[in-house]
């Protein structure tokens, strides 16, 4: 990794101090956060053998990045906003989505299952880029209301790629919407290298659009907080949008579906596993006496204890009504929607009379 990034922690587990993000976290949040990316790596692990089984249709796997959505997802005050993607389950697990829920979409039970008012996280987005414009929205109807918040917006490197995102960034940059651009770049759009997409650092491209730029050890789960937090409460005060690059990897397939060792090698994989972000966040709370081996143990069996709810939970799910697939997709009927569904109900129609 090149060494232009903003680090709090190297892979060893030591803390370095940087001028520009000074971070202020006791050894209860650092403890939290430990907690926070076990328990998301344990619905990450669960969700894909659960598929591999047949009781989900597809999984996104996390691993890897974990440690900068921990991070900026503490760095998140209460009634701050998030958009994220399908990949982000270590801001689910932050704020307090129950994991069973995660899993109703990839089950065909339903278009989605909590209340995004009461976590401050939407709907995970499917569609590449498209929330980017959501969050520009939310932000601007705070900026309208005065209220004292802001937005977190997330994708991955192969959404920079996309108009929406660009037209996301116009909009933020010129209402200096409280809104704050965390790129997870994760080196890879599906089988895409990320130097197939940009000839220079993402980051870069913020420039552009007339605000400024972060790039930051995305496998560093102290730098995610410190500079998020920086960048949410600049947002926050009127200071505008802010893009933050976090370098990081996908260890895993980019979905169920995908056979990533047709497109990258064993050696890649090995080197950013040396790099991985729980084994130098647990180094350095061994090394400041802030655990133990009771304290991991019990963490550990807490995780037992959600890969075993999981499983429970998933394979005692009875089958969706099918023309249910049809509800709540528009607040009003919908012309089209509603052409589906009765399409869809003669099909069953037909069926049952063979």
């Amino acid at each position: 990794m090149n060494e232009d990034v903003v680090r709090l922690l190297s892979p060893e587990g030591e803390r370095i101090e940087h001028e520009d993000y000074p971070l202020e976290a006791d050894h209860d949040q650092l403890r939290a956060m430990y907690r926070d990316i076990v328990l998301a790596r344990r619905t990450d692990v669960e969700s894909t053998a659960l598929q591999r089984t047949g009781e989900l249709g597809l999984w996104c796997p996390v691993l890897g990045q974990e440690g900068v959505q921990v991070g900026a997802a503490h760095a998140m005050r209460s009634h701050d906003y998030g958009f994220t993607t399908y990949r982000e389950v270590g801001m689910f697990q932050v704020r307090g989505v129950d994991p069973v829920e995660l899993l109703h979409l990839y089950r065909g039970i339903s278009h989605a299952s909590w209340d995004p008012r009461e976590v401050g996280l939407g709907i995970f987005t499917i569609v590449i880029g498209s929330h980017a414009l959501h969050s520009v929205g939310y932000a601007m109807g705070i900026q309208r209301d005065g209220a004292d918040d802001a937005v977190l917006s997330c994708f991955g490197d192969g959404a920079t790629s996309t108009g929406d995102v660009h037209e996301a960034m116009v909009f933020a940059s010129v209402f200096s919407a409280p809104v704050v651009f965390l790129v997870q770049n994760n080196q890879w759009a599906i089988s895409v290298p990320v130097t197939r997409q940009a000839r220079a650092p993402l980051s870069v491209r913020a420039a552009g659009y007339g605000m400024p730029s972060v790039r930051i050890d995305g496998n560093d789960v102290l730098a995610g907080l410190a500079v998020t937090r920086a960048a949410l409460d600049r947002a926050r005060e009127g200071g505008g949008p802010t893009f933050i690059e976090a370098v990081t990897y996908r260890r895993g397939p980019h979905t169920t579906s995908d056979d990533p060792t047709r497109y990258r090698d064993d050696g890649e994989v090995e080197h950013w596993a040396s790099l991985d972000p729980l084994d130098r966040l647990r180094r350095y709370l061994e090394a400041e006496g802030a655990i133990d081996e009771e304290f991991t143990a019990r963490v550990a069996a807490e995780a037992e204890g959600l890969g075993e709810r999981l499983r429970a939970a998933i394979r005692g799910m009875e089958d969706p009504e099918p023309l249910g697939m049809f509800d709540h997709v528009y607040v009003e009927p919908h012309r089209q929607v509603q052409a589906d569904r009765a399409a869809m109900q003669d099909y069953l129609a037909s069926l049952e009379l063979r």
